[in-house]
């Protein structure tokens, strides 16, 4: 049975998930701050296996950033992605202040984008709003 844990996401799991699907590699202590200063993580365990994480970021009043948002290739496709990001969705709600109006907002790897359209995001640029920009500080 898959089992989504709340808040216990640790840096050896996040740093093992993000090698997975060959993401760029972190040094230890840069991991360790991103978690610090995460608003809520969550992970997907089976059997004692961490086979999925997401973690919301921001200043949970006005904007919220769902990050590092991952399923082990081999767990692709069974629904892990969807309870997660119910999770994270539901989280960032309770945050929300009086029902006040809040941006959750994400960047997803190309070709991805169905998966969060279920969710109601969006992909920019629309026609009122610009495309979203990066940039990589080194």
């Amino acid at each position: 049975m898959i089992e989504i844990v709340e808040n216990k996401l640790d840096v050896e799991t996040y740093l093992d998930i993000r090698a997975s699907v060959h993401w760029k590699v972190l040094r230890k202590e840069q991991a360790e701050k991103a978690l610090n200063n995460s608003l809520y993580t969550v992970m997907a365990v089976e059997n004692g296996k961490t086979i999925g994480m997401g973690r919301i970021v921001g200043d949970g009043a006005v904007i919220c950033y769902i990050q590092d948002f991952v399923v082990r290739p081999e767990y692709q496709g069974t629904s892990i992605g969807r309870k997660m990001m119910e999770r994270l969705i539901a989280h960032v709600e309770e945050l929300r202040m009086d029902q006040s109006e809040m941006m959750l907002c994400l960047m997803c790897a190309k070709g991805r984008e169905q998966f969060y359209e279920k969710f109601g995001f969006i992909g920019r640029p629309t026609e009122n709003l610009g495309p979203g920009m990066i940039q990589y500080l080194k």
